[in-house]
Order: C-alpha cells, then structure tokens, then sequence
C-alpha cells in the first residue's frame, strides 16, 4: 500500500493522479539539483576540491608592475598589466588543497626601472606579472618584460608582453617613449587586450585596455596598462581599461596605483624640474577566480574567498557557518608596554536559514584586520551570506590606556585600557564575547566566540578567549579564537585562543597573526614587535 508522501520520501505504489495531487499538495519529495559555486580570492589562499567535481572554469591574473620613476632627464614610462589567463575544462581532482597565490604588484623603485609584479597562479595555470616602467635614473630606460610589458622611456626599448609566452596570449607590449621636447614622454605599459600607446613629444602614452571577464557574475574589466608619464605639464596618458593607473605630468605628483584586484599597471611620474623626484605608481594586485558545478550528491560548500552561491532545485532552506575576518593585533614601539590581542571575527551558524531555488546568493568572506603602529589595529572585515551577517573582530588597544575595538569579539584593551566590547552589534545567540583588560604594562586577550579575553595581570599579557567548534564541514573544526596580548619587560606574552587566535610577542620579534579562514585574532605586539594581521573569515553551507 501507498504510504502519505512528504518533502522527504514517498513508498509504496501510486497512481498518476494520486502523484498529481501530491505535488499540488507540496507532498511529493524533489530531487534536488546541481549547485554552481564562484570564488573569488583577493589574497593567497587555498582550496579543496569537494566530492563529485571534476574541473572547473578560472580566471588567474598577477599583479601589474609599478611606474617609472621621474628623473633629471624625464618623466617616466607606464607598468604593464599582470598577465590575464582564463579558461573552462581545467582538471582538478575531489579531495585535493590546491595552494591559490594571488600576486602583489609591484612597489615603487625610487632609482630604477618599476618593479615587475608578483604571478599569480592557481593549479596549473601561471600568469605572470607586469613588467615595470622604464625610467631615466640608472640607465633602465627600458620597459620591463612580464605579463604585459612595462612602457619605454625617451630612446628605451617597451618591454614584451605575453613572457614567458602562453597561448592564448596573456598579455600585450609596452608602448615606446619619446625622445623629442617638450614631454620627453614615457610610453603606456600594455594591457591585456591591447598594446600600450607609444608616448609623443607632446603626450605620454596610454595604457593598453584590459580585457572583460564575467567568471565572477558580472562583467569586470581587468589587466589595464598604466599610462605614460609627462614633464613639464605635457598631458600624461591615461590608464587602460582594467585599473590601469594614470601617469603623472608634474614633479611633486607621483603616478596613479593600478586597482587592487585588477592586475592593472602603475602610472608613470612625471618631471617639471623640481626635486624630489616623483614617484611611479605600484601595480595593482591580481585576483584568482574560480566556477564550478557541484553535483546534487555533494551538499557541502565552503567558501574560502568571497563569490556566489547558486541554490540547486528543490532546495528551500540550508544550515549555515559564517566566521568574520579577526581584529588585527597592534606593533609596538620603543619601551611602551604590551598591545591588546585582536578579537575573533563573529562566528554564526544555524539551520533552517531559508533559501530559493534558482536564486543566486552573494557570498562575502571577510578579511582580517592589518596591524597598525601604535595606534589600535584594524577591525577586521564582516562575511556575509543572505540574511546573516557577522561581524569583523575589532582591533587591539595600543598604549596609553587605549580601550580594544568593539566587533564580533573585542579587542584587548592596553595599559590599563579596557577590552572592547563583542557581540557588537547585538545578535542572539551572540556572535562573540568582549576583550579582555589591560592592566599595568600588559595588553588584554582578545576575546573569543567561546570565552572573554583573558586580562593582563602587571607585565603579563592576557591570553585570547578560546573559540567555539562546528562540525559543519564534516568534521570538528574551532574558529574564532582571539589573539594573545603582548607583554612588558620580563612579563610573559598571552596566548591565542584556540580557533587560530595569534600569540602575543614582545621585546623584538613578531607576534603570531591569526590562522587563515577561522577569523582567528591577531596577537598583539610590544617593545619593538610587530603585531599580528587578524586572520581571514569562513562560510560554508550544508544541506540535505
């Protein structure tokens, strides 16, 4: 006999029409579809294959290399864009980490040709970075090779593109400069999608135009070459489509930085006759991104880096992980006492959070919060998936009683300073506990998703509030811890909390940052250590 159908299950044999009403009864139980996943990794990172995937779609772009630097004799040439590779079909295998490198661009030199960019590079596939723009200091007229190649200065040759080659092409020359007054004008540094524009007497040249990708669910236009310095306010070419950077036409004006994230080339700096001479852009860093298909048998996704999640058919609702980047630890200086400990990055989770098939669901996966100079560290960034937010950890006290930023946890405070507040803002149950207090020359703890920061006691630092587990993932993982406070003197230093809460350090040295992907709190620094980085956030999602 027929058993009364659920969402779940249906026994037994059954007629057309008994099918039939089932469904218009919302009675019958669905097969539920494949998911599309997309993520996105602004910074180096790693991730696994899940079960059941086989070879996913990418976007690999390194970093773009810097601007030329303004010189006696000139301007300078425009950074050629990261290399730009894109694809479908490319073989992983289920179960395997693959280490994701996202390349820096390139910093400013101040007497040589602009630095190329860092590669960037996901499982096979290498794009490399931009070369850097020629200048008149240290005979580098020459643009660098890379990616796309850097600009050419006065007589100096542009630097190649697509080096090492690649097919398709990863990328396009540099542009040639003008040997003739008044602009003595550096060329364009090429760009993904074109070759950068040769500089005039008049005109410094234009960054070659990146190329559109829509990997990531909108059309984003990356790998712009930076834009050919000028002197004497001749006009400087422009950046290429894709963050490529503007170049400069007077001394004291440094080139335009190419766009974080874009691979695009730095500016070049201009020359009006004044010292010192003008800096040429830095690079922007590069972005790996990556696309693929989840059978409906695997209903597990975790994100490492930000993306998109597509909702399979059938599915109404899910359980959910969301972790914030953690709070940065502070770096201390001269003999001032111990920085608080970052606090972890709010840690949320739940079931039954409700979802539409077929709708595609931003995910945003927070950053961890930079250490700063004597002063209280960065929060770190909230993650994000539909309806539930958590929030970034906030950064560690710095001396002078200076009070722990509020966040998903505290910050420890610093000198005698008290610990910022967690759960902040306010969700239940809490997303976070406050940091602990500095007292004496200690730092507090950072404060954790499981317990408070420990407070300092005389030179100690306190230790960071231990973080909460989850299970979600298919086995036992801690997150959220906060991190260790620095101590003073002959003082012992805190420890992080576990869930990737970083140590605290003091008396030279660097404390620990927080563990990448459990929004682990940096530790704080003291006496001359540099503080720790927050660690980054986590979201996965699980269904049935």
């Amino acid at each position: 006999m027929a058993q009364f159908p659920s969402t779940s299950g249906a026994s037994g044999i059954w007629t057309l029409d008994e099918v039939r009403n089932a469904l218009m009864g919302s009675n019958w139980p669905l097969q539920l579809g494949p998911s599309t996943v997309i993520q996105s990794f602004t910074t180096s990172s790693s991730w696994t294959c899940p079960t059941g995937v086989t070879e996913v779609e990418y976007l690999v772009i390194a970093g773009g290399g810097s601007g030329g630097t303004g010189g006696a004799g000139g301007a300078s040439a425009g950074g050629g864009a990261g290399g730009f590779r894109t694809g479908t079909g490319l073989s992983v295998t289920a179960g395997t980490t693959y280490t994701i490198t996202v390349g820096a661009g390139g910093s400013p030199s101040t007497f040589n040709r602009g630095s190329t960019g860092s590669d960037s590079i996901f499982s096979t596939i290498t794009s490399t970075g931009g070369g850097g723009g020629g200048t008149d200091q240290g005979g580098e007229s020459s643009g660098g090779n890379g990616g796309s190649g850097g600009g050419g200065l006065r007589s100096g040759a542009a630097g190649s593109g697509n080096t090492p080659s690649t097919s398709p092409s990863q990328g396009n020359n540099g542009g040639a400069g003008a040997d003739a007054a008044p602009a003595y004008s550096g060329g364009g540094g090429g760009g993904a999608g074109a070759v950068g524009s040769n500089g005039t007497s008049n005109f410094g040249g234009n960054g070659g135009n990146g190329t559109a990708s829509s990997l990531s669910g909108s059309s984003v236009t990356y790998a712009g070459g930076g834009g050919g310095g000028a002197r004497y306010s001749s006009a400087a070419g422009s950046g290429g489509s894709g963050g490529g950077g503007a170049g400069s036409n007077t001394g004291p004006v440094a080139g335009t930085s190419g766009t974080a994230n874009t691979g695009g080339g730095g500016g070049g700096a201009g020359y009006d006759g004044n010292t010192p001479y003008a800096l040429g852009g830095a690079g922007g860093s590069g972005i790996v991104i990556i696309k693929y298909t989840q059978p409906a048998t695997n209903t597990t996704a975790i994100f490492t880096g930000s993306g998109s999640w597509t909702c399979p058919t059938g599915l109404t609702e899910v359980q959910y992980l969301v972790v914030a980047g953690g709070g940065g630890g502070p770096t201390g200086s001269g003999g001032s006492g111990g920085r608080g400990g970052g606090g972890a990055g709010g840690f949320r989770t739940g079931t039954g959070l409700a979802v539409t098939s077929g709708t595609t669901y931003t995910v945003t996966v927070g950053a961890g919060g930079a250490t700063l100079q004597d002063i209280t560290a960065n929060n770190g960034s909230n993650s994000v998936f539909s309806t539930i937010t958590s929030a970034g950890g906030g950064g560690g006290g710095a001396p002078g009683g200076s009070t722990g930023a509020n966040g998903g946890s505290g910050g420890g405070g610093s000198n005698n300073g008290p610990g910022g507040a967690g759960n902040t803002p306010s969700t239940s149950p809490s997303q976070g506990n406050n940091g602990g207090t500095g007292q004496g020359d200690g730092g507090g703890g950072g404060g954790g998703a499981g317990a408070v920061g420990g407070n300092a006691s005389g030179n100690n630092g306190g230790n960071g509030g231990n973080g909460t587990a989850s299970s979600i993932s298919g086995s036992s993982v801690t997150y959220a811890g906060g991190g260790g406070a620095g101590g003073y003197s002959t003082g012992t230093d805190g420890t992080g909390g576990t869930g990737g809460g970083g140590n605290g350090k003091h008396n030279g040295g660097s404390a620990t940052s927080g563990t990448a992907n459990t929004g682990g709190g940096g530790g704080g620094g003291g006496e001359n250590a540099a503080g720790g980085n927050g660690g980054s956030g986590i979201v996965i999602l699980k269904w049935a």
